[in-house]
């Protein structure tokens, strides 16, 4: 969680950020303008990380100043406006990580299911692969064993009863 520091908040600032990672990390700061104002935030996180909310802040406000009778709005009335977008954004972001992570999560099991079915495939290949050779050589043998009689048969001259007369 960030911490925002300025001087004229008189007293507004606890300096005790919301949540509190390991004390062993280092603590940044960076000044920031956000909406015409320049504020000194501080938190666990990188200083791009600091600029980059301030960024988000700021566009976010752009993007609500623009909207249809927003300058009539009272100053409560438009921070309530501003928070009810970031919770809906919040909300929307949460949804969308929740959907991936459900995503992720049957893609794995797919994966996983998919994996044993490639040990399976491949466990019958083996399996065949052995029938083959085993096939190719029972194949090898009789030819072996084809021409070995051939060849006796050649060799050994039957003589047929109409060949004796």
């Amino acid at each position: 969680m960030l911490v925002i520091s300025r001087q004229f908040f008189d007293g507004f600032h606890r300096g005790q950020p919301l949540s509190r990672k390991d004390s062993m990390e280092k603590k940044n700061s960076a000044e920031v303008l956000i909406n015409g104002k320049i504020y000194t935030i501080s938190g666990y996180e990188s200083t791009a990380y600091l600029h980059k909310v301030a960024s988000y802040l700021n566009e976010m406000e752009e993007e609500i100043s623009q909207m249809e009778n927003y300058q009539r709005l009272s100053i409560d009335e438009k921070q309530l406006l501003k928070n009810m977008n970031l919770a809906d954004a919040y909300f929307k972001t949460s949804d969308a990580k929740e959907l991936l992570e459900q995503e992720t999560e049957r893609k794995d099991k797919e994966i996983y299911g998919l994996k044993h079915d490639l040990i399976d495939a491949k466990m019958e290949l083996e399996k065949l692969q052995e029938q083959i050779r085993e096939l190719e050589n029972r194949l090898h043998q009789e030819q072996k064993q084809k021409s070995r009689l051939a060849q006796s048969a050649l060799n050994r001259r039957i003589v047929r009863p109409e060949q004796k007369l």
